[in-house]
Order: structure tokens, then sequence, then C-alpha cells
């Protein structure tokens, strides 16, 4: 009888306890919004802001309230404009480009790579047409960022780094969101942090943080930011920068911190999964399973591989398959989007010129979550049933 996976790829583990009983005393007191203290007291975002300021290295971090509000507040901290051109990635998720046309400026789409990452060369035969860059690292996957710092700074390209799905990554030693001038993560569900919902930008750029803290609805109380600025950057951006209301609340912070403090653990839990899912997939024929660089320092909550040069119909057979024996694939290469495997030809806001050799890789892409609700023995198993289904379809296939 054929082995059936009987998880859910969508159940996330529980809020730890810390975490539950510090929104609960912050409940308790009544006083969520981020600037109702009482006396010198911090606050929950404060601190968070100061924890992940430090844990990342930065000078500067701002807390909002979600990773696609962040990507945004960064394109205005460094002064896109309507009308605007910005170079991203045609291999990400909806928010990215959404939050560049949400400040009415306009994506320039950039090529993936087998390996998943942005096309460099792509990226320089580009690069004349914009001076900023908003590079998301799309599933976790890290481009050679030694490469494409050089070129963007050789070009005066900005680099604003969506890190969403890289948030304790590193490459070549250095943290995701720390090699470009700002940041930008995500705490939604999925992500290695879970507030429903949440973002946070970091930056070393006194002036680009200071008109962030702005833009997020301070109103002139800058002064309760611990990871911010001296006071008089605020007074160079704070008549002339529009309040945008996102900030983070103090339920949401205090349910970060507590797991900020595990974090390193909660990676390296997500790795043990992804190289168990590794392992059992390669050498399967027909199925290209993506390599890792060795600089890259990888934290995997999902995993991608690639079955290139097939048929829609086999590609349709396998999920088919798959799902019948309780795995969910998710195909970037179908016709319509389905949950969130739109691409870039799927955002009709924006024009956008056939890319075919980027075609060929989105139209292999399938994609499944690893959440830490898997056991070892449920990620060899799907593992399994993937190898086995993928297997014998291309054998069908000839």
């Amino acid at each position: 009888m054929s082995e059936r996976f009987t998880g859910t790829f969508t159940q996330q583990e529980p809020i730890p306890e810390e975490a539950i009983e510090a929104a609960v005393a912050q409940m308790r007191t009544g006083r969520l919004h981020r600037y109702n203290l009482v006396g010198d007291e911090a606050g929950e975002v404060a601190l968070l802001e100061e924890e992940f300021a430090a844990f990342t290295g930065a000078r500067f971090c701002l807390a909002v309230a979600s990773g696609g509000y962040a990507l945004a507040t960064a394109l205005r901290a460094v002064g896109v404009e309507p009308g605007d051109r910005v170079l991203t990635n045609a291999f990400t998720l909806a928010p990215v480009p959404g939050a560049i046309a949400s400040v009415g400026a306009v994506p320039v789409f950039v090529g993936v790579t087998e390996a998943l990452v942005i096309d460099l060369e792509d990226l320089a035969t580009k690069a004349d047409q914009s001076d900023v860059l908003m590079l998301s690292h799309m599933r976790g996957h890290i481009a050679d960022m030694d490469a494409l710092m050089a070129l963007c700074d050789a070009r005066g390209i900005t680099v604003i780094e969506d890190c969403a799905h890289t948030m304790g990554a590193r490459w070549n030693g250095v943290l995701s969101g720390r090699h470009g001038a700002i940041g930008c993560y995500s705490t939604q569900t999925y992500k290695h942090m879970n507030s429903g919902e949440g973002g946070l930008i970091v930056t070393d750029d006194e002036d680009i943080a200071a008109r962030s803290v702005m833009l997020s609805g301070s109103y002139m109380l800058f002064d309760k930011h611990r990871a911010a600025p001296a006071p008089e950057v605020f007074e160079r951006v704070k008549y002339v920068t529009p309040n945008i209301s996102g900030r983070m609340d103090n339920l949401r912070a205090a349910i970060l911190r507590p797991q900020l403090r595990d974090l390193a653990r909660q990676c390296e839990r997500w790795n043990e999964r992804y190289r168990e899912v590794e392992v059992g997939l390669h050498d399967t024929p027909g199925l290209t399973v993506i390599a890792r660089p060795e600089k890259e320092d990888y934290v995997m909550s999902s995993f991608q591989f690639l079955l290139l040069d097939w048929s829609d119909e086999a590609i349709r057979e396998v999920v088919r398959r798959c799902a019948a024996r309780g795995v969910e694939l998710k195909w970037f290469g179908a016709a319509e989007p389905v949950g969130f495997t739109s691409r870039y030809d799927s955002w009709r806001y924006v024009e956008s010129a056939p890319m075919p050799a980027t075609d060929r890789v989105l139209k292999g892409i399938l994609d499944l979550r690893l959440p830490l609700t898997f056991s070892l023995e449920d990620c060899a198993l799907i593992a399994r049933i993937i190898r086995a289904e993928v297997s014998a379809v291309y054998q069908e296939a000839g």
C-alpha cells in the first residue's frame, strides 16, 4: 500500500508560553499602542527594536505593521517617488511589486537563475533603468551578495533587501539584510517569527531611519524610540515627512521578543527539516535539487525543487498525484495564480516584456512549506512520496 502523509502544511507551532504570558500581561495594562506608556517605561515595541538592532548589528531599527509596509516605507525613505522605476526580482511574492506600485513607482523585473536567485547578468543589463533595487531573497535563496553589491555600488544603485524569508540567514558571514542600505523583515505567521502580521526595518543610515520613524506615524513622539537617531536628525525631516501610520503595537512586540531570543535554535530546526527533504530527493530522475553555495548559511522554512523542461500536463500530474497522498505542492508555472504563486506576468498593473530564460525556470518551480510541526520522520516521508510520484510520471512520459 502506498504511504500517505496526514499532516497539515499550514499548521505552525503554538506561540511559546513565555510569549503568551507577556501578551496577557500587556493586555492587562490596556496599553497596546506603542506610545501609550507610563512614566519612563520603554514599552514592548521600543525594546523589541533595540533587541533586533542588537541581533542584526544595525544602528537603527523600526517595528511596523507588516513586511509589506516595511518595504513601502523603505522605498519612501530612500526617496522613491511616483513614476520612478525600481528594479526587483521576477521571482518573488506579490507584496514586493505591490510595495513598489503602492508608492506610485514602476517595477522593472530582473530575471531568475536555476539557483532561484536574481540573475546578475540581467541585472547588469538593466542597471541603467533605475537607481534602486528592491532585492527579494525569495524563498530563502540568497544571491552572491559580494558580486551583487559590487555591481550596485559601481552603478550607484541603492539596495533594499526583502528578508521576509531569510531572517537569521547569512552570506559570507554577513546577516541577510545587512548588505544593502536597508533590510526589511516580516513576522507574518509563516515567517521565522510569528506575530500574525508585523515587520521590522534595519539600517545604519540616520536619515533613512528618521524618515522611516516619521513615516510610520510617530507624530512628534520620536524621543520614545531607543534604536533611533538623535533628536537633531529628526529636526531635519519632521516637518517634510508625511505620516503614513503603520506602527507595530505593544501586543505583537510582546509576542515577538521571546521568539527573538529563541530564533537561532528555531532556525536550526527548520534547516534540519530542509536537509531531510533534500537528502530524500537527491538523484531523483528528472528532478533538480537547488544547489546551495558554500558562502550561504541558509534558514529554510520551505523547500523548492525544479522540474525543468517538463510539459504542463506532466507537472500537473505530479501535483495531483502528490496531493492524493497528502503532500501539497505549489506550482509557480501554472497558467493562473493559486494562493501565493503569482509571478511577474501575473501582475497586470505593470507592463513586462517576456523573459524566456526566466519563464523556463518559473515554469519548473514546485514549492512546499516545512512548518516546525513536521517531524524529521514526516519530512523523510514527504520526500519519499515526491520522489515516487515524480519518478512514476517521468517514466510514463518517457
